[in-house]
């Protein structure tokens, strides 16, 4: 006999399996789903319609329903009238992770209610324990006190649903930031190569940890400034020494303008310019770097730990930028000793990577010489030919002349530049040794820290 349908909108066959395929994916909505029956027993199918509410096209509240189904009906009946909810519609209608995460957020939410409800309301506290054992008549009871709730508090249900909203945009957001590329509007597009049961681990993750809000929005801004950097770069750089012939207005050379201007040579100058053979500055930009990988080491010493999310979301800005263009991306974490290179393939991250990236910091003192020394163990991979290494620090460490001789004899073979970051007050002498550029900053948030991104 086939089960009845345990639904109060017009779902179908399809949007029951999907959304128990989300439910597959998701550790968080199962566990909403089988903890949430000792407070509400039929919070399943509830989970259900409220992901169809906010995911389907023409969500539509049925007319009638199973008296069973009678709690349910209310509160879809209650929400989908809520003007907070129409317009969370906007945000998550046909949005798997949008709707999956609206719904992780919405269920929470309604349970909260439901259980805070229970405590101040004998009659509903009863119906729902007399529900929950199964008793002949429990739902038609349930249904009433709950209607009684709903008339009484059903304006803080709304003012929960609307933070429940907003929470959920703002994860959303932050996976984004995350995963997304530096180029603007490309964060749904790069989304979409990130399999859905990754992307809703991490927005669970982002829910919970706070330092990992911190480095989404971090990356986020960051991510901006390197893609206003990056086109900026290909835009507008001008190698003042080249010259070529063309007809591109902007670009031509003062003499040729003064041919213009002088009434002797002004036809001269439009024939010349109708052919593009008036004479322009080469708008070709110098290319100083090689567009090798890009090797970052990061001081994670204590002095680092103030500033530790904004120097991952600087990570991630990096990153980004060799997933662009292709490059492979080697993350070095040091302090008084350095870990072994964490290597991504032209730049791209896991999910799970991202944890790691987000929960490590090494804490400790300062060392040049180890991450240095992994850096070179980097370079000397074929791959890693003419690479471009960021090196951060906020610190000074000596590094010995022997170390420096060999530094250098590497650098002529393998054809690498050095940036260095240098955050705060410190000496120069550290890192003055190694380094082919130094720029000091204050903090990550300093304009100057954006040289890094023209790499």
């Amino acid at each position: 006999m086939k089960e009845p349908m345990k639904s109060v909108l017009n779902t179908d066959a399809y949007d029951r399996r999907r959304f128990g395929q989300l439910m597959e994916m998701s550790d968080k909505l199962k566990k909403i789903g089988k903890e949430g029956k000792s407070i509400f027993p039929l919070i399943q199918p509830l989970m259900s319609d409220l992901w169809a509410g906010l995911f389907k096209m023409k969500p539509d509240l049925l007319d009638e329903v199973p008296e069973e189904l009678g709690m349910n009906r209310q509160l879809m009946e209650r929400v989908m009238t809520d003007q907070g909810y129409l317009d969370f519609r906007e945000f998550t209608r046909l949005d798997d992770l949008a709707a999956a995460i609206g719904t992780t957020k919405y269920s929470e939410t309604v349970l909260r209610w439901v259980k805070e409800q229970a405590k101040q309301d004998q009659d509903l506290a009863e119906a729902l324990q007399h529900l929950i054992q199964g008793d002949q008549g429990a739902s038609q009871q349930a249904t009433d006190a709950l209607s009684a709730a709903l008339n009484q508090n059903g304006s803080l249900l709304s003012q929960m649903l609307a933070q429940a909203a907003d929470e959920a945009i703002e994860t959303k957001e932050n996976v984004r930031s995350i995963l997304g590329g530096i180029q603007a509007g490309s964060g749904d597009s790069e989304l979409k190569k990130v399999p859905l049961k990754e992307q809703l681990f991490l927005a669970e993750k982002l829910s919970h940890n706070k330092n990992l809000k911190e480095i989404a929005k971090w990356a986020g801004r960051m991510k901006v400034i390197a893609n206003r950097k990056q086109r900026s770069k290909h835009k507008d750089a001008i190698d003042r020494n080249g010259i070529r012939q063309g007809s591109d207005i902007e670009q031509l050379l003062p003499m040729e303008l003064g041919s213009y201007a002088s009434p002797i040579s002004k036809l001269d100058f439009l024939r010349r310019y109708a052919e593009g053979q008036t004479l322009q500055n080469d708008t070709k930009g110098k290319e100083h770097l090689g567009k090798g990988p890009i090797i970052l080491c990061l001081d994670q010493s204590g002095s680092m730990k103030g500033q530790d999310t904004v120097s991952k979301g600087f990570a991630l800005a990096l990153m980004s930028i060799a997933r662009k263009q292709r490059r492979d991306f080697a993350w070095i974490p040091f302090s008084s000793h350095a870990s072994d290179a964490i290597i991504y393939e032209r730049g791209k991250i896991e999910v799970q990577d991202m944890i790691q990236l987000a929960t490590v910091f090494l804490d400790g003192g300062t060392n040049f010489a180890q991450p240095l020394n992994k850096a070179s163990q980097v370079i000397k991979q074929s791959r890693f030919n003419q690479a471009d290494v960021i090196f951060v620090t906020d610190g000074e460490a000596h590094v010995n002349n022997d170390f420096l001789k060999v530094w250098s004899s590497l650098k002529e073979q393998k054809g690498f530049s050095v940036l260095s970051l240098l955050l705060g007050k410190e000496s120069i002498h550290g890192v003055d040794g190694f380094s082919d550029r130094i720029v000091r900053a204050s903090s990550f948030e300093d304009q100057s820290i954006q040289q890094a991104f023209d790499i």
